[in-house]
């Protein structure tokens, strides 16, 4: 059996459920074309092992992904990714990636740390948005 694509990690602090957190992943892996339609996910079992939660908060997760048609269990099998959320914009993703990288660089060698970082990255994202909406 492969390994497989995604590897889930959860962050305690973020005030965001694990399920949640699950179902994120899977959306952004799909956005960045890092998961694929046909690719398998890890197993239940797998993620448990792994992150050491309920298998009930995987089954959740991964019942969520199925009702919004990104995923399909195939008893005895597993499940498998469905549909892609990629668009046009994906070639547009590696030059970004590399200005925010230089960005990241410039914010820690300033003394950010990586809350502060992620602080400054969100509000400065949620006033834009707002702004964008006004």
């Amino acid at each position: 059996m492969e390994k497989p694509v995604i590897e889930f990690h959860l962050d305690a602090r973020s005030g965001v459920s694990p399920y949640l957190q699950l179902v994120q992943q899977v959306r952004h892996a799909l956005r960045l074309g890092v998961l694929r339609e046909g690719d398998q996910m890890p197993t239940v079992k797998e993620v448990v092992a792994h992150l050491a939660i309920n298998a009930n908060t995987v089954l959740k997760a991964y019942r969520e992904l199925e009702h919004e048609g990104l995923v399909a269990a195939r008893p005895g099998v597993g499940t498998f990714v469905t549909a892609t959320l990629t668009d046009a914009s994906l070639a547009a993703h590696g030059p970004l990636r590399q200005e925010l990288r230089r960005w990241l660089d410039k914010a820690r060698r300033a003394g950010l740390d990586d809350e502060s970082i992620e602080a400054l990255f969100m509000t400065t994202f949620r006033t834009t948005a707002q702004e964008d909406i006004a």
